[in-house]
């Protein structure tokens, strides 16, 4: 058997057992990948050090389409990059002046350290993306119309599982994705259709777009109050959904500095280490920080590379992880006018309290729902050794919303060696007004009379949390949270990255996790690359919490019989791009 008879063997093989195993979980059951800077999946080019002994020619992959597409991923095992032979007079991949990718993809989950609500300035170009998808449809009439107009579709199906010393029903959580413990679930299937603007020339005014759709399991981290996801999520708890988290147009205007780059529809946030997109992360499971940020932004977003070093961005949305429409949208307040009893004083008399957090008929869908504000400053060195991303994001009068968080935080990006680096991440966040739901408090009576928009009569299931006050005679309170997160990585061969995750996090009132407590976690993750379309990630993560039984806890039935302060997960997931 020659060698790509047996790169063709081996990939059905695996195809084989991936389909076995991911039956298990389907008879029971989110800059970046998500902002261009992910670097196979997200249209920037691909690592240019593929082999020459590896170059092959695209006539030998065939004319069929199905032939097409399983010969080219047979043909990119155990390679960092696309194979086929490439235009010697092809454009450059990024400008000349602009610092070098820092890293590569395979193994990281990018090559340029992440920004995101933009796609990466001066190192974009279209129709970069490496995809199976592309190559098999290029010799059609479909494909090749799609590449004359600079566009592509593409996406991914990541599987995963893990095993748990939690066992009740999602009491894996507040730990994320893999929040059901010791099952195996279809995390999201992934399809993305776009045009990428090129970015690296200076000499015309280009546009793009992108329309996703994600399936699975994840689809409870993309969520946006009001948006596609409100009756599955909300009102059945449904292990799977759809979502789009990702709708927009681009603009770029290449003459106003070193380029402006116009965003506009719904977005990702634009801060973070991670995405919800399974390839934008290091690894399988997610950190705390990211689990409970704010995910998606509908608004208008500007990005200006004020020089080849130095980004500046400004936008505006409608809050955060809420439709546009929800600005104007009201619910009827079950408490208006009423004497709500809470509790009984020393003598036995009852205690009464109005509503005076939502005091009217009516109120809104989601307060969160209102005009906002993001900024944030990029810096990087000309080594690109050194990173710094300073962001505000989606500020307002910050009063208790759906995911209304007012979010101030920095990333920063050293790379210590050409195979090693830190990923370092610190934000303090805030809602205000969020009612207490403290056991005898007048909010908790408030809360559960229907006097919110967030009361279970609205969201029976995964509505936002309430506040645990210090005060617990107190109607409402801010609740904060402090976090501390890090992702220190080797590379000891160009197709395998090792991390090690080390996190604090502060949930003060519990608003967002559930349980007031200090958290830290330590984890330990594996990612390997079959090829750039096939990859693993093995992990084991010990979390801890310090002040309350933070795991075990199954919240939607309000089952805390088993819950515990520390809990050990060994979770791992597939990814196979297309």
């Amino acid at each position: 058997m020659n060698t790509f008879s047996a790169r063709m063997m081996a990939y059905l093989m695996l195809g084989t057992m991936l389909g076995v195993g991911s039956t298990v979980r389907a008879a029971t059951a989110e800059a970046a990948i998500t902002d261009q800077t992910t670097a196979i999946a997200s249209g920037t080019p691909a690592p240019a050090a593929a082999p020459a002994s590896a170059a092959i020619k695209d006539a030998s992959l065939g004319t069929s389409v199905i032939g097409r597409f399983f010969n080219y991923q047979a043909a990119e095992w155990g390679l960092v990059a696309s194979p086929l032979e490439t235009d010697p007079n092809a454009p450059p991949s990024r400008r000349g002046d602009w610092a070098p990718a820092p890293v590569t993809a395979p193994p990281y989950p990018y090559t340029e350290w992440p920004y995101g609500g933009s796609e990466l300035m001066g190192a974009t170009r279209p129709n970069s993306v490496d995809s199976p998808l592309m190559v098999a449809l290029a010799d059609t009439g479909l494909g090749k119309a799609m590449a004359a107009a600079h566009i592509q579709t593409y996406g991914w199906v990541d599987i995963g599982g893990n095993i748990s010393t939690s066992h009740v029903h999602q009491g894996n959580q507040p730990a994320a994705y893999a929040y059901a413990p010791n099952t195996v679930t279809l995390d999201q299937a992934v399809l993305y259709m776009e045009r990428t603007p090129d970015t690296v020339q200076s000499d015309h005014v280009d546009w793009g777009f992108r329309v996703s759709g994600i399936y699975g399991s994840n689809y409870r981290y993309t969520a946006s109050r009001g948006f596609l996801v409100d009756r599955g999520l909300f009102q059945k708890n449904k292990i799977n959904g759809f979502d789009m988290p990702m709708i927009y147009g681009e603009l770029f205007i290449p003459k106003i500095a070193d380029g402006l780059l116009i965003r506009f529809g719904r977005y990702i946030s634009l801060p973070d280490i991670e995405a919800q997109l399974a390839p934008n992360n290091y690894m399988y499971t997610h950190s705390l920080a990211y689990t409970f940020d704010n995910y998606t932004n509908e608004g208008v977003q500007l990005t200006l590379a004020a020089t080849k070093n130095l980004f500046i961005q400004l936008g505006v949305s409608m809050g955060s992880d809420t439709a546009l429409w929800n600005s104007n949208k009201r619910l009827a307040n079950a408490t208006y006018g009423q004497a709500i009893p809470y509790g009984t004083d020393a003598a036995g008399n009852t205690l009464y309290t109005t509503n005076t957090l939502f005091p009217g008929s009516t109120f809104k869908t989601d307060p969160g729902a209102v005009p906002s504000i993001t900024a944030c400053i990029r810096y990087q060195s000309n080594s690109a050794r050194d990173n710094i991303y300073a962001c505000a994001d989606a500020i307002n009068h910050g009063t208790w919303g759906y995911n209304n968080l007012q979010w101030f935080g920095v990333t920063y990006y050293h790379k210590f060696t050409s195979n090693t680096h830190v990923a370092f991440e610190s934000y303090y966040l805030y809602q205000k007004n969020v009612v207490n739901v403290d056991a005898g408090s007048p909010g908790l009576a408030i809360f559960s009379a229907g006097g919110t928009p967030f009361s279970p009569q609205f969201y029976p299931y995964n509505g936002p949390n309430g506040a645990q006050c210090a005060n617990v005679t107190a109607t409402a309170c801010t609740a904060k949270v402090y976090t501390a997160l890090a992702y220190w990585n080797w590379q000891p061969t160009p197709l395998d990255n090792l991390s090690l995750r080390t996190e604090y996090y502060n949930d003060e009132q519990g608003q967002r996790t559930g349980t007031k407590s200090r958290y830290y976690e330590v984890g330990f993750g594996w990612q390997h690359w079959f090829s750039p379309q096939i990859e693993v990630r093995p992990e084991i993560t010990y979390y801890h919490s310090l002040d309350g039984l933070a795991f075990n806890n199954d919240f939607s039935s309000g089952n805390t019989a088993f819950a515990k302060n520390h809990q050990l997960l060994a979770a791992g997931d597939i990814i196979i791009h297309f």
